[in-house]
């Protein structure tokens, strides 16, 4: 796993299809429902007839989490929820990659709700590290 300054990338030996049903069940395995799924090559290729690898943006929630920070901050809504791409390398395998959340609430300015974000990024960081890499 690679950790940037905005999240944690994964590249495995699974094929696109494989690497997003992983994903999607470890985020289940933490309480993480896919609320959204964005498919960007098919998007690009209706919008402007641009080929693009297989890409998606999967838009990952955990209740319990989005209903505390809800609590705290009505407008926090902006922020959610936590994107997940997957896509295909040119090798065919797929790279799975995590949106910090730390980094996507650092926005807020909230010190306050430090706590909370801290445990939702620990939750993103074990799901990444439990993707199978190369």
């Amino acid at each position: 796993m690679q950790k940037s300054n905005y999240g944690y990338s994964v590249k495995t030996n699974l094929s696109y299809d494989e690497a997003l049903k992983v994903a999607t069940e470890e985020l289940k395995k933490d309480g993480f429902g896919v609320l959204t799924e964005i498919d960007v090559a098919k998007t690009l290729k209706e919008k402007i007839d641009v080929d693009y690898r297989r890409y998606k943006i999967l838009g990952a929630c955990n209740p319990h989490f989005a209903a505390q920070a809800l609590q705290a901050e009505t407008e926090i809504g902006l922020l959610m929820p936590c994107n997940v791409i997957v896509y295909e390398n040119d090798d065919k395998t797929a790279t799975v990659s995590f949106l910090s959340p730390r980094t996507q609430f650092a926005a807020t300015g909230r010190n306050d709700m430090g706590e909370m974000v801290d445990q939702v990024e620990n939750l993103i960081e074990t799901i990444a590290r439990r993707i199978p890499e190369a």
